[in-house]
């Protein structure tokens, strides 16, 4: 059976939960409703599972804190044998519009702290990375206060359909291979 690994990422606590930093546990959360399946404690976060179409697929919220999420990818990848082509890291983009979807196999971090451990952790810049946009309506020096604000109230509007979205852009890539999902949804 084929494995893959969905990360999420985010920071614990219940300050974080709404927030622009925390997209990646939002879209696994969607996406276990829509799956059916629970997030359970485990070694450096959340694991949920599910299985579909003779694909085991291994939903992850490191419990690390963005910046420290390496650890718990690398930790997972290697305790089920998952290769870094199987494995997908969700985060937000402030280069991106919000709501905008991108999807890429390899790249910089971006200036992205999550995406920065991972990449040292790793040794590599070559794993995909699904983005989700959310803007950068913030004046000089306030991006912190921005990823770690509230989503907005055209965002919260929103956000349902974006969601949406994104658990099909998920589903696309475990099914239909990275490339055909790019092609599919990158940029909507």
């Amino acid at each position: 059976m084929k494995k893959f690994l969905i990360v999420g990422l985010g920071n614990i606590g219940s300050e974080y939960e709404e927030t622009r930093h925390n997209i990646g546990f939002k879209v696994l959360d969607f996406l276990s409703e829509q799956e059916d399946f629970k997030f359970e404690n485990a070694k450096l976060g959340t694991i949920g599972t599910f299985k579909h179409k003779g694909r085991s697929i291994l939903c992850l919220k490191p419990s690390t804190y963005m910046n420290l999420s390496g650890k718990a990818v690398k930790y997972w990848m290697e305790k089920e044998k998952i290769p870094l082509e199987n494995t997908l890291v969700i985060t937000d983009d402030i280069n991106l519009p919000f709501g905008t979807i991108r999807l890429k196999t390899k790249g910089s971090d971006g200036g992205h702290n999550g995406l920065k451990d991972i990449q040292n952790t790793l040794q590599t810049i070559q794993y995909p990375r699904f983005r989700f946009g959310v803007g950068a309506e913030f004046s000089k020096g306030r991006q912190v206060e921005f990823v770690l604000g509230k989503w907005g109230a055209e965002e919260v509007k929103t956000l349902p359909e974006r969601l949406e979205k994104s658990a099909d852009l998920i589903r696309s890539y475990i099914f239909a291979g990275a490339k055909n999902t790019m092609n599919t949804f990158n940029g909507t």
